[in-house]
C-alpha cells in the first residue's frame, strides 16, 4: 500500500478565519521538532481552509511544511457565476489540492455525480489535484446498498482520474460517520476501499496502483493508526480533529510512523534483491 504514500488532509469546512488560521499554524509548528511536519518520503500533510483563509494558510502553512488546498470549485474557467471560484484561480493563488463532491455539498447543495465529474475534469485540467469524495448514508448502509452507492459515485470520476493516474485521490467518507463520533471499523473501511481499488483496476492497472484512497469520518489520533494500517487505506480526510493543532499532529504522527516503517521495509526488500 504505502508505496503510494500517505496523505493526511484536513477539511476545515466553514471554520477558522484568517486570524484563527495564523494561530493554528503557530500551534501546529509547536507540535513538531524544528517547527515543521516531518519531511519524509511518502508522507504529505494538507489543510483545506475556507476560501477567505486560503492566503493566510498558504503563507503560514508553507513555514510548517503543509500543503494547502480548497473545498470546492466551479467546473468553468471563468464566467457569470456569482460567488464561485474556478480551478485556474485556485491554482494561481497557490492551492495544491481541492475537495470535490463532499457529502455536505451533495446533500445540502444538490451536487450530482455528473457535476462532481465535471469539477474533477476541470481541476485536473488546471493542474489542481482533486480529492473526489464518495460515501453512503446510514439508511443506504442499513439496507445493504453501501457498495452499490459507492460504486456509482466512483464510476462517475474514473475517466477524468485515469487521464493522470495518481494525480488525484478518492476519499471514502461514510456519511453516517462524519462529525458523529462514529467510525467504520478498520475492517469495514478496508472492505469498501478494496472495492474502490478494484474499480480503479478495472479502468487501468496503473490507475489502481497510483491512486491514493483516503478514509474520512471521525478520524482521530487514537484510531488513525488502525485505519491507516489497512492495505488499501492510503491516508485520511480529517474533519473536526483537523481544527485542533494537537489533534491534527497526532494523526500526522501516526502516518509518519507507518510511512517510516514502509520505507524501512522497502529498503530491506531492495537490499535483499541486490543480494
Amino acid at each position: 500500500m504505502k508505496h503510494r504514500g500517505v496523505l493526511i488532509a484536513g477539511n476545515w469546512k466553514m471554520n477558522h478565519g484568517p486570524a484563527e488560521t495564523e494561530r493554528f499554524f503557530s500551534a501546529l509548528a509547536a507540535q513538531f521538532p524544528g517547527g515543521r511536519v516531518p519531511s519524509i518520503e511518502g508522507l504529505q500533510a494538507c489543510i483545506l481552509p475556507p476560501a477567505l483563509s486560503l492566503q493566510a494558510a498558504l503563507i503560514h502553512g508553507a513555514q510548517v511544511g503543509v500543503q494547502i488546498g480548497a473545498q470546492n470549485v466551479h467546473w468553468e474557467k471563468s464566467g457569470a457565476f456569482t460567488g464561485e471560484i474556478s480551478s485556474p484561480m485556485l491554482k494561481d493563488a497557490g492551492a495544491t489540492w481541492v475537495i470535490l463532491g463532499h457529502s455536505e455539498r451533495r446533500q445540502l447543495f444538490g451536487e450530482t455525480d455528473e457535476g462532481v465529474a465535471r469539477k474533477v475534469t476541470a481541476a485536473i485540467a488546471a493542474g489542481l489535484r482533486p480529492i473526489a469524495c464518495v460515501g453512503e448514508t446510514l439508511e443506504e448502509r442499513e439496507v445493504g446498498m453501501t457498495l452499490e452507492v459507492v460504486e456509482r459515485q466512483v464510476r462517475a470520476v474514473l475517466a477524468p482520474l485515469a487521464k493522470q493516474p495518481g494525480f488525484g485521490a478518492i476519499a471514502y467518507e461514510p456519511i453516517w460517520a462524519i462529525g458523529t463520533g462514529k467510525v467504520a471499523s478498520p475492517a469495514d473501511a478496508q472492505e469498501v476501499h478494496a472495492m474502490i481499488r478494484g474499480l480503479l483496476e478495472g479502468q487501468s492497472e496503473e490507475l489502481a496502483e497510483a491512486t491514493r484512497i483516503l478514509y474520512g469520518g471521525s478520524v482521530k489520533g487514537d484510531n488513525a493508526e488502525g485505519l491507516l494500517s489497512q492495505d488499501d487505506i492510503d491516508g485520511a480526510l480529517v474533519g473536526g480533529a483537523s481544527l485542533d493543532a494537537a489533534g491534527f499532529s497526532k494523526i500526522a504522527a501516526a502516518a509518519e510512523k507507518l510511512a517510516t516503517m514502509a520505507a524501512a521495509a522497502a529498503g530491506l526488500a531492495e537490499r535483499a534483491e541486490q543480494g
